[in-house]
């Protein structure tokens, strides 16, 4: 399982031109998922993604988490995360969970993290052609890979 996570002064996600999600201060979190993923993934990312601390201090220094500045989350699937560049031009998503795998992973993950932060989690829709927008603040964007904790 892979997250990208950027931290937001706003962000919304628009499927058929209605707004379905919306937020201000907070994480924009890009999911992706492959077959083996588990629950001690979803477990790992969850706490990264609540506790990391990126969000400036009264200091201005990157030293508060989510949970610390009580911000927003949206969480949006994305398959094109796992995809394969090694061959020529054209990536390959052979890696991306199929639907019936992904989709309970990624409810899971939205109410795990909805338990961690005591606070509903804005979505996606999965599968749908999306438009997230999105103010990146900082800019700061960070990749974490539940099989590769470094």
């Amino acid at each position: 399982m892979k997250i990208v996570i950027q931290r937001v002064s706003e962000a919304s996600v628009t499927i058929d031109e209605n707004k379905v999600s919306e937020i201000k201060n907070g994480l924009l979190v890009l999911l992706g998922i492959v077959d083996d993923d588990a629950q001690e993934d979803i477990n790992f990312l969850v706490r990264k993604t609540a506790n990391l601390r990126i969000f400036n201090d009264e200091n201005e220094v990157m030293n508060k988490s989510l949970i610390d500045v009580d911000g927003e989350v949206i969480v949006v699937s994305q398959f094109t995360l796992q995809a394969s560049t090694k061959k020529g031009n054209r990536p390959s998503y052979i890696k991306a969970a199929r639907p019936e795998v992904a989709i309970p992973l990624y409810e899971n993950f939205v109410a795990t993290l909805e338990k961690e932060l005591g606070k509903k989690v804005q979505t996606g829709q999965f599968g749908a052609d999306m438009k997230v927008a999105l103010v990146n603040d900082g800019p700061v964007t960070i990749i974490i890979d539940s099989k590769n904790k470094e």
